[in-house]
């Protein structure tokens, strides 16, 4: 009788541990897929150029809390990415793979970018900022206020070529403790610019819910992830040549998953990261048109991609708790 029991106990603890199975126990369980293409890169639509060729879905390192923001740096063949609940800046070497930190201490950055002349742009949440890292590793605080009040917690931005940044403002650092520190919320949750001359701070786009954001590869279309769409949805807005944004319209609506950070290709397709469903947890790729052409499968959320490696052709995938990498048949938009 006792041995039965004990089985039975046995039994049950298995199944409990298997029922709460984390998207982190997942990630550690990552197998290679040996054959080509990789099965994980799943065509939605065929009518569209995005062809799946000889690549693999690589997973280059795992057991981080929370990765958000890759940026590519060429002309140090590594890449820097955001451990926000860790307070901080990781590293990736292209050259040896190996994983460092970059910046401890980093009041829990999320997204990053890259300036005019290669500087390194990052939204900080702890602090409520936008900061500019000089050559020389100074900080320059380049926005933390509007209208007289702090900022949210700034969390993507993108470059336009005239030196300009536009940044998205949401509340999740003030929200709690975990990516930063709890808050009450002084403003709305905009979308800003800021000045690449001037420096001057003003309004682009405000009742949004805004997250990531990218330009298509023209600059004349501005894409923000709105996740206060239900469903939820990318945004596109009109680029003038004085910075301000119209034409507000839908870029994609979805029941099932919702975007995260973006970026675009240098044909036009918006890449994202995205979730939803069991079989839409990792990053997905949408026609000029907004048609679903790809989605990478990962066995966790991924928050935010971007492209790199020499041609860049490689698209770096920040899952939740993991770094990714797969080669794909387009290149990222290059810088204008």
């Amino acid at each position: 009788m006792e041995i039965t029991r004990r089985t039975a106990l046995a039994g049950a603890a298995a199944a409990a541990v298997t029922a709460a199975m984390t998207s982190t126990a997942r990630a550690a369980q990552w197998v290679e897929e040996l054959g080509y293409p990789d099965p994980r890169m799943r065509v939605l639509d065929s009518s569209v150029s995005l062809r799946v060729f000889n690549s693999r879905v690589e997973q280059l390192a795992t057991g981080f809390w929370w990765t958000e923001g890759p940026v590519w740096f060429g002309d140090g063949r590594y890449l820097l990415f955001s451990d926000i609940p860790k307070n901080k800046i990781m590293k990736w070497d292209e050259a040896t793979g190996e994983i460092s930190t970059f910046r401890d201490n980093a009041n829990n950055t999320n997204g990053h970018a890259r300036d005019r002349q290669g500087r390194l742009l990052s939204c900080e949440h702890l602090t409520r900022r936008v900061t500019r890292t000089e050559y020389d590793g100074r900080i320059t605080v380049l926005a933390d206020t509007y209208d007289g009040k702090p900022l949210n917690s700034p969390n993507d931005l993108a470059v336009h070529p005239d030196g300009s940044i536009y940044f998205t403002d949401p509340t999740p650092g003030i929200n709690g403790w975990y990516e930063g520190e709890r808050a009450t919320a002084e403003l709305p949750t905009n979308v800003y610019r800021i000045d690449g001359t001037t420096g001057a701070l003003t309004l682009v786009a405000d009742e949004i819910r805004p997250n990531g954001i990218c330009f298509s590869p023209d600059y004349k279309i501005l894409y923000v992830t709105d996740s206060t769409l239900m469903p939820r949805g990318i945004t596109a807005f009109d680029v003038a040549d004085d910075g301000t944004v119209s034409n507000r319209r839908a870029f994609i609506q979805s029941q099932t998953g919702g975007a995260d950070g973006i970026k675009c290709d240098a044909n036009g397709n918006v890449w994202c990261g995205w979730s939803g469903t069991d079989n839409e947890t990792g990053p997905r790729c949408f026609s000029p048109a907004g048609v679903p052409v790809l989605q990478i499968d990962l066995p966790e959320r991924a928050a935010n991609i971007c492209f790199g490696g020499p041609r860049r052709n490689r698209l770096f995938m920040a899952g939740s708790q993991s770094l990714y990498s797969v080669f794909v048949n387009v290149q990222g938009a290059e810088l204008l």
